[in-house]
C-alpha cells in the first residue's frame, strides 16, 4: 500500500505533461498533407470522423504511440479528420471509420493496417515497418491497477471508499470510459478515504468470477471493510461519479476537481466567529473549549480554525487576505501534491469565515 501511495503522487504531478499527448499527433489537412507525406519518414495515418464511437475508443491509444515515437525523426504518427476532409479519405479509398494506413518512407503509396489496435499491437507494428526499436511510453495514472494478489489489501482491509471498474483491454466501451476515468481518479487522489481503481478482469478472471462479472465495464462500489460491493448504475460522465462518491464518501470535490466553498468549514466554529466583534483571546478561548468536544474530521478542521484565530490575533486582520492569496497561488502550483492541495484548500474555506464577519460590519 505504501508503494502503491508513494507512486501515486509522482503519478498525479505527472499527468499533466501527458493531458496534451494529443499534440504529438500531427493533424494533417488538404494544406500540408503532401508535405508530410513526401516519403521522406514513415508515416501512419488514421482517418477518423469526430463523431465515430470506435474513432473516439481509439484517440487515448493513437495519443500514447504518438507520444512513444514523438523523438523517432523517422516516424511520424497523424491523423485525417476525413468528414471534414473527404478528399483525402476518397483520394485514399477510406469508405469506413477508423481507418489506418501507413505509407513508409520512400514512398508515397499507403499499405492498409489490419492487425490489432491495442497500444502494444501498433507499437510493434511501426517498430517493424520502420525498423525502429522504440519502447512504448504508458502515461502515468491515478487509477490504481489491481489484481489477485493485492486486491483485498487495497479494497477490502484498506476501510476505504472503494469504485472498481472490471475491463476487458479490447473493449470498445471500456476504452471510451477511460478518459472521464482517470478524470475521476485525478479529482479524488487527494482524498484519503476513497480509491478509484481498476481491474483487467481478462487477466485476473478469477476476480471478476468472485463478484459475478459477466459484461465490460462493470462498475462496482465497496463500501469500507466491505466485500459485499453494490453495482454502480448511474450515469458515466465525470459529474455522475462525483456526486456518487461524495455521496459515499462524505467529500466535498467538485467536477472540476476543486473542493465546495462548505469543505472543511465547522458550523459550531463559524458561529463563533461570526458573533465576535473581533478576534481576540476570548474567541480563541471559546473555539479551544469547543474544538476539545469535536470527534474525526471536524477534530481536525477545528485545529484548523484554531491556528487561524492565533494568527490573526499575532498579525491582524491582514494576515486573512494575505494568506488567502499565497494559498491561491498555491493550488495552482502543478508541482504540490493532490494531498496538500486538498489542505490548502480546506485552509482557505477556514479563511473564508473571517472575511465574511469583515464584510458584514
Amino acid at each position: 500500500m505504501a508503494g502503491w501511495r508513494a507512486l501515486l503522487a509522482g503519478a498525479v504531478l505527472a499527468l499533466g505533461a501527458f493531458v496534451k499527448a494529443s499534440e504529438d499527433v500531427v493533424v494533417l489537412t488538404p494544406d500540408n498533407f503532401d508535405k508530410v507525406v513526401d516519403g521522406s519518414k514513415n508515416v501512419f495515418i488514421k482517418f477518423y470522423a469526430p463523431w465515430c464511437g470506435h474513432c473516439k475508443s481509439l484517440a487515448p491509444t493513437w495519443d500514447v504511440v504518438a507520444t512513444s515515437f514523438k523523438k523517432e525523426d523517422k516516424v511520424v504518427i497523424a491523423k485525417v479528420d476525413a468528414d471534414a476532409h473527404r478528399d483525402l479519405g476518397e483520394r485514399f479509398g477510406v469508405s469506413g471509420f477508423p481507418t489506418l494506413k501507413f505509407f513508409p518512407e520512400g514512398s508515397t503509396d499507403p499499405e492498409d493496417y489490419s492487425g490489432g489496435r491495442s497500444e502494444e499491437d501498433l507499437t510493434k507494428y511501426v517498430n517493424e515497418q520502420a525498423g525502429t526499436n522504440v519502447r512504448m511510453v504508458k502515461p502515468p495514472t491515478a487509477v490504481a491497477a489491481l489484481g489477485e494478489s493485492d486486491f483485498d489489501k487495497e479494497v477490502i482491509q484498506s476501510k476505504k471508499h472503494a469504485l472498481v471498474e472490471f475491463y476487458a483491454p479490447w473493449c470498445g466501451h471500456c476504452k471510451q470510459l477511460a478518459p472521464t476515468y482517470e478524470q475521476v481518479a485525478k479529482i479524488f487522489a487527494g482524498e484519503e478515504n476513497v480509491l478509484v481503481a481498476s481491474v483487467d478482469a481478462t487477466a485476473h478472471s478469477a476476480l471478476a468470477q468472485r463478484y459475478g462479472v459477466n459484461g465490460y465495464p462493470t462498475i462496482k462500489y465497496f463500501a469500507p471493510g466491505s466485500d459485499d460491493p453494490e453495482d454502480y448504475s448511474e450515469g458515466r460522465a465525470k459529474e455522475n461519479f462525483v456526486e456518487f462518491l461524495n455521496e459515499k464518501a462524505g467529500t466535498h470535490r467538485t467536477a472540476s476537481g476543486d473542493l465546495k466553498p462548505e469543505a472543511g468549514r465547522v458550523k459550531e466554529l463559524d458561529v463563533i466567529i461570526s458573533e465576535s466583534g473581533e478576534i481576540s483571546s476570548g474567541v480563541l478561548e471559546k473555539a479551544e473549549t469547543l474544538v476539545e468536544k469535536l470527534e474525526g474530521d471536524d477534530a481536525k478542521h477545528g485545529n484548523l480554525y484554531v491556528k487561524a484565530i492565533k494568527k490573526v490575533i499575532a498579525k491582524g486582520d491582514k494576515y486573512v487576505e494575505s494568506e488567502i492569496k499565497r494559498l491561491d497561488g498555491m493550488l495552482k502550483n502543478d508541482n504540490v501534491s493532490a494531498q496538500k492541495k486538498k489542505l490548502f484548500a480546506i485552509r482557505k474555506n477556514i479563511l473564508s469565515a473571517f472575511l465574511k464577519e469583515k464584510k458584514e460590519e
